[in-house]
């Protein structure tokens, strides 16, 4: 007996090496010595050899070795069952479950961590209750909580996380350090970041991505200076801390500081990943700094080959930042580089050619991406329509939209209709935009419909539509200053002095002010901000001058200035 557990030991030792050395053709060989000698009758090697196939992704001949295997323990289910769920064949791996003679805690882990793993995460939790229904004996683990707890937090079942929490706390299991991280990232996913911080400092060590968790925790609450509280008390700073941070800032609206991050971080010699480039160039896109974004785009280059920076999402990132910068004809250069462009891809120069004032090329690649068979997503569509607004398209448009749901299954949200909305507008065909509205299901509920509509019936001075937009508006987003401020231009365009008063008083009743207007130009790396009626920039006096020669410029070829081009008088203005 003794002799015979050495020669199965010696033999698992062989097929473990097979896979160690990556040599499929010697497991091959083994698997053929073994059925000559009528080993694989012995569960512990056709186990062997069933998590050997596998592991080299033979399914067939794994499901083979199982079915050739008399005597099947409830490892051998448990080896197939799991390797179904790592790389999804859900229905073979619930068949699989169904037929199992006895079902221990290994096989429903198996279930709701490949359930969670990739992206079922309803099916999870419902695998989880139906274990509970089902075994009353079973001891869950932390393998049971991670999956559970990653799945509610993608899911933002706060109530159910807090009662898997519970359940754990009370059942005695041993929190390590793994589990502490899996809740510390749930509660932050779900925005209960005080819930977070407090597992946080139960914890009797941490590792980097305890800190890390917790740092983007706070980010997501928008809670910066928290976050930098935490993240400066981390012991030994990696990359994926210093990108969880500047990820936060970026997607804060705080551009500039995530960029001052990633200065810091390169300072003290940490490598950035691709994460951390697709954080920084979505930065410089949002605050249109394309100088930054070339320097950014020669520095991945430079060291891309050695890192494998030049991926699909750091390329498609690229292709943002160009867009939005203004740049179409590098953005179109990177897009033609990507070997396999996925539907970001498509999108991002699909909105970028609309956003730019070339709606014909947007919609040109638009019919590029149905004909290269890339299924397209309400964002495309959004481009699309965009760049038919664009162009003035309006029978375009209406077609786009009606093969949007009928060929692609994609129903139109609300922003869809606000462009179509915005189209019909600009045509002055201000009564189809108003019946759009009344057909679209809840559309007198949408605030981008009656903005659009708005919008167009201050271009073309339809008064009475646009005091019924904007009822709507002040009805719908009572607190935005920006509606009130459109209806008395519009009164004060049609030369209704009391109407655009009368607008003005409410506003002053409801304590509503309009947000300062300001643009700004990037020179040198460096950007200049310029606030409506500004006087107390460092080179106004320059800026001046330019603009009287430019006024001239445009005298001498026949523009006429509009002496009422402020149609929301300021507070000292006279309208008798």
């Amino acid at each position: 007996m003794k002799e015979d557990l050495c020669f199965d030991n010696f033999f698992t030792f062989l097929i473990s090496k097979s896979i160690k050395k990556k040599n499929l053709k010697l497991g091959l060989l083994l698997h053929a010595h073994f059925f000559k000698k009528a080993l694989t009758f012995k569960p512990i090697v056709s186990n062997h050899l069933i998590a050997m196939y596998l592991n080299f992704n033979e399914i067939k001949s794994a499901q083979k070795a199982f079915d050739e295997l008399h005597v099947k323990n409830s490892h051998s289910w448990n080896i197939l069952l799991s390797g179904y769920s790592k790389r999804g064949y859900f229905d073979r791996a619930c068949n699989l479950f169904d037929q199992m003679p006895r079902r221990n805690l290994v096989s429903y882990n198996s279930l709701i961590s490949g359930f969670s793993r990739h992206g079922f995460y309803l099916e999870s939790v419902n695998m989880f209750k139906k274990m509970l229904n089902e075994c009353d004996h079973l001891v869950i683990d932390g393998c049971t909580v991670v999956s559970l707890v990653g799945a509610c937090a993608c899911l933002g079942a706060l109530k159910f996380l807090r009662q898997i929490h519970g359940f754990v706390t009370v059942f005695g299991l041993e929190f390590d350090l793994i589990v502490y991280n899996a809740l510390i990232d749930a509660y932050g996913k779900c925005g209960e970041v005080d819930n977070a911080y407090r597992i946080f400092n139960q914890m009797t060590e941490r590792d980097v991505v305890s800190w890390t968790s917790m740092v983007v925790a706070y980010t997501k609450v928008s809670r910066l200076e928290d976050a930098c509280h935490v993240f400066n008390e981390i012991p030994v700073k990696n990359t994926v801390s210093w990108t969880g941070l500047i990820m936060g800032f970026a997607q804060n609206n705080s551009g500039n500081e995530a960029l001052n991050l990633f200065r810091q971080m390169l300072e003290e010699g940490t490598q950035p990943n691709a994460y951390t480039f697709v954080s920084v160039l979505s930065a410089c896109a949002d605050l249109a700094l394309i100088e930054k974004g070339k320097q950014i785009h020669g520095h991945i280059f430079r060291v891309g080959t050695r890192h494998d920076l030049l991926n699909k999402f750091v390329l498609n990132a690229l292709i943002d930042m160009y867009c939005k910068c203004g740049d179409m004809n590098s953005a179109k250069l990177l897009f033609e580089m990507i070997c396999e462009k996925d539907v970001v891809s498509w999108n991002s120069l699909i909105t970028g050619f609309a956003q730019n004032g070339h709606g014909e090329e947007s919609l040109n690649v638009f019919r590029m991406m149905i004909k290269a068979n890339i299924r397209p997503n309400h964002v495309t569509f959004l481009g699309a329509l965009s760049a038919c607004s664009h162009t003035g398209l309006v029978s375009e448009g209406m077609k786009i939209l009606e093969l949007m749901e009928k060929d692609f299954g994609v129903i139109p949200r609300s922003d869809h209709y606000a462009i179509l909305i915005d189209l019909l507008g600009r045509k002055n065909r201000l009564e189809e935009a108003m019946n759009m509205i009344k057909r679209t299901h809840n559309g007198l509920n949408y605030v981008g419909m009656w903005g659009a509509l708005l919008g167009a019936c201050r271009v073309h001075g339809n008064l009475g539509l646009a005091r019924r937009a904007a009822e709507a508006l002040f009805e719908l987003e009572p607190k935005n200053a920006a509606r009130y401020v459109m209806l008395s231009n519009v009164y004060a365009a049609a030369k209704r002095w009391d109407g655009s008063q009368a607008v003005r008083r409410l506003m002053e009743e409801r304590g509503l002010r309009k947000e300062v207007a300001y643009s700004w130009i990037e020179v040198r790396n460096i950007r200049h901000e310029f606030v409506a009626k500004d006087k107390v920039h460092s080179q106004i006096e320059k800026i001046c001058e330019v603009i009287v020669k430019l006024f001239l410029h445009m005298k001498d070829v026949g523009y006429i200035p509009l002496r009422d081009g402020t149609l929301f008088l300021d507070e000292d203005a006279d309208v008798s």
